[in-house]
């Protein structure tokens, strides 16, 4: 037994309510099982419910045992003075409030078939708890879970871009920066790539972003990929007496080329190629105005259809050549760009301006775009979850990460269903 599985037990009110007793054996009916509270303080707020012949209104708070009251110190806490009702799985000793005065102790009657259910559900080996059962949920209850996803998603991702923005003090370009430097890094290189941006502001990168090779020597040697021993006239030398030159007038120390993954990546996601595309990308300016003036998605492709400098066709790294190749940005990087910068972005930024034409265009972008490809995906897929779009691939990320990876099975429309169905 949990508590959090009390706490489910009584939030939708899964219990036989008729014959209940407090621990001194009045009769307790409830009328209203009060507000679930996420927060701090008391487990639910606004209850009403009626021990003896009175009629309460206040809080229940809710323990495995009724002895967790002492030991979460609500005995000295005068937010729990407005308890009406104390809910546990066992009763061992009477509770108080701070002024010394006993709360009616209620020990919860939890059906074993529903406790059962719910143990099977997270003791199950498979990624996805459900796996052989969320296909035979209604699909309009999982259409609608996926719905509510996608905005807990966006809520995550813009709640980065938000910190950003205080950091920067609203400068909605430096923002949009160091989101696309970390949308570039790919999710392996992500945490480097934001490093990168960071210690390159977008103030000194537009005073060179006239020159490609300024622009992608203050990248590349600020990345810690410069080395001092570059056979002289070859295009690494020419970064890295341009980047020498840079360091010494904006006082910049480049970082240790270590923290860069290379290790089991394809050669077109190498640290190397991604930071010459985005040094290509930063040669231009104004994206944050170029992406609102943006009406279709065809409009952004234009802006990200770039590549890398010449040298870069014939190299994966500084060291050895390779064949030749092209370095143009593919749809699916160009994709994952949009889908973890521009939207976040866009749509904050349509939130905190009251814009909604710019958040129903992010919304509207996210729904057009294909749905992403990755085991993840392909899990639910073979589940019987097929997402016809962006917009409902976020959502089963979300409900993978957030639900079905921390076992949050009794927070998530599916799981609740199939745990409480047979109960019905």
């Amino acid at each position: 037994m949990t508590e959090e599985f009390l706490h489910f037990v009584w939030k939708y009110g899964l219990f036989d309510r008729s014959g209940l007793v407090t621990d001194t054996g009045e009769v307790v009916e409830v009328t209203h099982l009060g507000d679930h509270n996420p927060d701090a303080g008391p487990d639910f707020l606004n209850a009403r419910i009626r021990v003896g012949n009175t009629l309460w209104a206040g809080n229940v708070e809710i323990h495995l045992q009724s002895s967790d009251w002492f030991v979460h110190g609500h005995q000295h806490d005068k937010s729990y003075d407005n308890v009406i009702l104390h809910v546990v799985h066992q009763y061992n000793q009477p509770v108080m409030r701070t002024g010394g005065m006993v709360i009616p102790t209620l020990q919860l009657p939890v059906g074993k078939g529903l406790f059962e259910r719910y143990r099977l559900l997270i003791a199950k080996k498979e990624r996805i708890s459900c796996f052989d059962r969320i296909g035979t949920v209604d699909p309009l209850r999982v259409d609608c879970w996926l719905n509510a996803l996608v905005f807990e998603r966006l809520q995550f991702k813009t709640a980065a871009v938000r910190n950003l923005l205080e950091q920067n003090r609203g400068d909605w370009e430096e923002v949009l920066y160091v989101t696309l430097a970390r949308a570039f890094g790919f999710g392996v290189n992500a945490a480097p790539f934001e490093m990168l941006a960071r210690s390159v502001p977008l103030t000194v990168l537009r005073r060179h972003c006239n020159s490609r090779l300024q622009t992608e020597a203050l990248l590349m040697g600020q990345a810690g990929f410069l080395k001092s021993d570059a056979p002289e006239g070859g295009y690494p030398f020419r970064l890295l007496r341009e980047y020498s030159h840079l360091a010494a007038k904006y006082s910049l120390s480049p970082m240790e080329a270590h923290v860069w993954k290379f290790l089991r990546m394809r050669p077109m996601n190498f640290p190397t190629i991604r930071i010459a595309q985005f040094a290509e990308l930063m040669h231009a300016s104004g994206h944050f105005s170029r992406i609102l003036a943006c009406s279709e998605i065809s409009g952004l492709r234009r802006i990200f259809s770039i590549g890398a400098n010449g040298f870069w066709n014939v190299h994966y790294t500084f060291e050895k050549p390779s064949e030749p190749g092209s370095k143009m940005l593919g749809e699916e990087a160009f994709r994952s760009i949009v889908i973890n910068a521009v939207i976040p972005v866009l749509f904050l930024f349509g939130s905190m301006e009251g814009r909604e034409d710019l958040k129903d265009k992010a919304m509207d972008w996210l729904n057009r775009l294909p749905a992403e490809s990755n085991r993840i995906v392909s899990d639910f897929a073979r589940a019987g979850i097929h997402p016809a779009s962006a917009l409902y691939s976020q959502a089963i990320l979300q409900l993978w990460k957030e639900y079905c990876m921390k076992k949050r099975c009794l927070a998530c429309s599916v799981g609740a269903f199939l745990i409480t169905t047979q109960v019905r």
